[in-house]
């Protein structure tokens, strides 16, 4: 059985007008084309959809169960086309943590003011590539390599690493900075799918931690302000979660963290250039 959509717009147009006249000059096309259109779909369906009266035409009882079915596909039909036309006016930058803390807000503004044509979406998506390899978004902010042989992807900044622990910690609340070794003596909370923490940072150090896992952001935060564990993330943690009953402190002997923006190798998004311009600059002018 085959159908088309130019059918059911013709049926439903008849249906909802009454008449194959106006439904004729609802679509623009000549009452011969609405009756010729009608009558194909009444033959793949094998019944009669419409029946003629003196002012018109009305639903046949077929009809009046294939109508609400019709007017489903054609809604359907309608929101496909708005993605296919709108999907290059949007450009979607996912990230699993955090995008690019303090300057994320200026990068919006001022790329809202620079590309009228392309809209700079964030989503938010705990995955490991922030929602590229599932097709969520069409550039990701990461900070962990990505499989080269799908990806392509280029280092655009630097972060500080920062430890991340309960606020009325005896040890640490007045703290300025702490080191790795102290951190190795904690118990630390990481989130093994998306983080940046694992133990090949303490290689060659006395101090390895213990380590216990957290699904996301929000269950690490949780588990450090209940005093659980501490933790290390980015910088940009800090501006995207601030929590009360956890605070932030510098590493002082942390590796810093590279920031990435990856995209499909094979399919890389319109507009991906002039992001790529606009995130390394706000990363080049950081204090």
């Amino acid at each position: 059985m085959e159908w088309s959509l130019r059918e059911l717009r013709f049926f439903v147009a008849a249906a909802e007008e009454g008449s194959f006249t106006d439904a004729a000059a609802r679509l623009y096309v000549s009452q011969a084309a609405v009756s010729r259109t009608v009558a194909g779909l009444e033959r793949t369906v094998g019944d009669r959809l419409l029946r003629r009266v003196p002012r018109g035409c009305e639903l046949t009882s077929t009809g009046q169960q294939l109508l609400p079915h019709a007017r489903r596909v054609l809604s359907e039909a309608a929101r496909f086309t708005e993605f296919l036309t709108s999907r290059h006016g949007t450009l979607r930058l996912g990230y699993a943590w955090a995008a690019l803390g303090r300057h994320t807000a200026p990068l919006q503004r001022a790329w809202a003011k620079e590309h009228e044509a392309i809209e700079l979406e964030l989503v938010r998506h705990n995955l490991p590539s922030a929602g590229l390899a599932e097709g969520l978004c069409d550039v990701a902010v990461v900070r962990r390599p990505v499989d080269e042989k799908r990806f392509e992807s280029i280092v655009v900044g630097l972060e500080r690493r920062l430890v991340a622990f309960a606020s009325d910690d005896a040890q640490w609340s007045r703290r300025r900075q702490v080191s790795m070794t102290e951190i190795g003596d904690r118990v630390v909370i990481i989130d093994p799918r998306v983080g940046t923490t694992n133990s090949q940072l303490w290689l060659g150090d006395d101090h390895q931690p213990q380590f216990i896992e957290a699904s996301d952001v929000d269950g690490w935060l949780d588990a450090i302000a209940a005093g659980r564990g501490v933790g290390t993330t980015a910088e940009a943690t800090a501006h995207h979660h601030p929590r009360p009953g956890v605070t932030y402190r510098p590493i002082k002997d942390g590796p810093r963290i590279a920031v990435r923006l990856a995209w499909w190798r094979d399919d890389p998004p319109a507009g991906l250039n002039d992001l790529i311009s606009a995130v390394t600059t706000v990363y080049a002018t950081e204090r």
